[in-house]
């Protein structure tokens, strides 16, 4: 019952603000405008433990080193304590913990696919609805650098874009084919 609580606390405290943190530093580096309310609320949300890292972790090549580096570390505590506490009961040896780190970088990049998955289909879904919503800028930034060479190759259909469902399929594609791949060799490794 505790084990199941605590692992509830994980699921709803932790994941997120690793995924909150990746999306801070993706918005950053697809220069996202950050003065739209979902954007406000990602810095406010993150700016106690962003800029405190900065002062240690400075930009890299223009890149938010800091944010990306703390979306490693809480990801990688996530699944430190999600899967080898309650799996392997105190891993045991440098070959787990080596594991973990690599795990981690593997559920970053699904974690980054996802979002972008999930920026293509709220895009999608509000471009029916309401096109001109204050994070459709947003989203644009995010998705654009993606679509706009498929755009290049897949002609509309009857004037429906099919870029966007292209861009989904590769993603899924990604996931299921080299990214699931890694991380299965990772884990039989452990």
């Amino acid at each position: 019952m505790m084990q199941q609580a605590a692992q509830f606390l994980l699921d709803m405290l932790l994941q997120p603000f690793a995924i909150i943190l990746l999306l801070r530093f993706h918005l950053q580096w697809l220069r996202a405008p950050m003065f739209y309310p979902i954007g406000e609320f990602i810095m406010a949300l993150t700016n106690f433990v962003v800029l405190r890292t900065r002062r240690y972790v400075p930009a890299f090549r223009g890149y938010d080193s800091a944010t990306l580096l703390l979306a490693y570390f809480f990801e990688t505590l996530y699944m430190y304590l999600s899967e080898f506490i309650w799996i392997y009961n105190s891993p045991e040896g440098n070959h787990l913990f080596f594991g973990l780190f690599i795990i981690s970088l593997i559920k970053l990049l699904s974690l980054s696919i996802y979002l972008l998955m999930f920026s293509v289909i709220i895009q999608a879904i509000l471009s029916w609805f309401s096109p001109h919503t204050s994070i459709a800028p947003v989203l644009n930034a995010i998705t654009a650098p993606f679509i706009r060479p498929l755009r290049k190759r897949i002609p509309p259909v009857g004037n429906i874009d099919l870029s966007a469902f292209a861009l989904i399929i590769i993603c899924q594609l990604t996931l299921l084919v080299p990214v699931y791949y890694l991380d299965s060799i990772v884990r039989s490794l452990i």
